[in-house]
């Protein structure tokens, strides 16, 4: 099993702004005062393409499908939280805690992937839960160690534990559970997503340690982790502010390994978190400023890994 694809999906937005309605948890959000959504889109859309270009120019195939304006889909950008390809052929379709998100859930991704040959077998279809309000979302909920099919999930309103080890179930994969805190407001709250403060690669980890407060969960995270032989590097609660957590790693041309992250991310990095990582693979960091204050997601969230077989 491959821990990294060439080959990514990407959803360029028509209607980004600041989604009230994910607001409520996800406390990364911030409103842009004095920009109108015209602009905060534009200026969105320039990120999104100055980023895409910059993955295609390392050899990185992205499958760009535009969004659309009906229905409103403020966050359509992160599509990896709605779809996850797998290498079996499998598609799973997940439950999505805001209302306005269930709509970006899209028929013809699917088609629009089959139409470049790659084969989709079956589709495990999890959104119903949304209907007693259970929610698991995607690869932002859950991180995925493929090659050692390991599933690594902090658990928090976006994340139900029962679901979760239904999904590592039916897709075969050991679940490792915790529980992942930020301070809000001199208050310790649940990071919404996982892939907020946590990035499994082949060969190492990044991961903010200070998040899980629960010295038993902390133990036990690291002992997977070690046991698979990943380097452990380690980020503050501070990085993770600036989605320092938000990486991934991808394949360019001739198997190029690339690790992923936002220009906040890689600015907010120390020389020796740098040096540890480039150890392992090259850095590529593009500014994702609106999308992120707006968004309160970055890079990871914006990629959705495709590693369905091709016919």
């Amino acid at each position: 099993m491959q821990q990294t694809t060439n080959t990514i999906v990407m959803v360029r937005p028509a209607s980004f702004r600041m989604n009230e309605q994910t607001a409520v948890n996800n406390y990364y959000q911030q409103e842009l005062s004095g920009m109108l959504p015209a602009s905060i889109n534009a200026k969105a859309q320039e990120e999104f393409d100055a980023f895409v270009e910059k993955l295609e120019a390392v050899g990185v195939t992205v499958v760009v499908v535009e969004d659309t304006k009906e229905p409103n889909t403020p966050d359509a950008l992160f599509p990896n939280n709605w779809i996850s390809f797998h290498e079996n052929g499998d598609i799973a379709i997940y439950p999505m805690f805001a209302e306005n998100r269930r709509l970006e859930r899209r028929e013809d991704v699917l088609e629009i992937l089959e139409e470049k040959g790659f084969v989709i077998e079956n589709v495990v279809d999890y959104s119903e839960a949304e209907e007693e309000e259970i929610f698991l979302e995607g690869t932002g909920s859950m991180i995925l160690d493929r090659h050692n099919r390991k599933a690594y999930c902090a658990l928090s309103p976006r994340a139900d534990e029962e679901l979760f080890i239904e999904f590592c179930e039916d897709f075969e994969y050991t679940p490792v559970i915790f529980t992942a805190n930020q301070t809000v407001d001199g208050r310790r709250e649940a990071i919404y997503h996982t892939n907020v403060m946590m990035c499994v690669a082949e060969t190492f980890a990044v991961v903010s340690l200070d998040s899980i407060d629960d010295k038993k969960e902390k133990k036990n995270l690291l002992k997977h982790l070690k046991l698979d032989g990943k380097d452990v590097i380690v980020i503050s609660e501070q990085q993770v502010t600036q989605f320092a957590g938000n990486m991934l790693q991808v394949k360019g041309m001739n198997d190029e390994r690339y690790l992923v992250m936002s220009s906040s991310a890689f600015n907010s990095l120390n020389p020796n978190q740098i040096k540890a990582i480039e150890k392992h693979c090259k850095i590529l960091h593009s500014s994702l400023e609106t999308i992120e204050t707006c968004g309160g997601g970055s890079a990871r969230c914006m990629m959705a890994e495709v590693f369905l077989p091709k016919a």
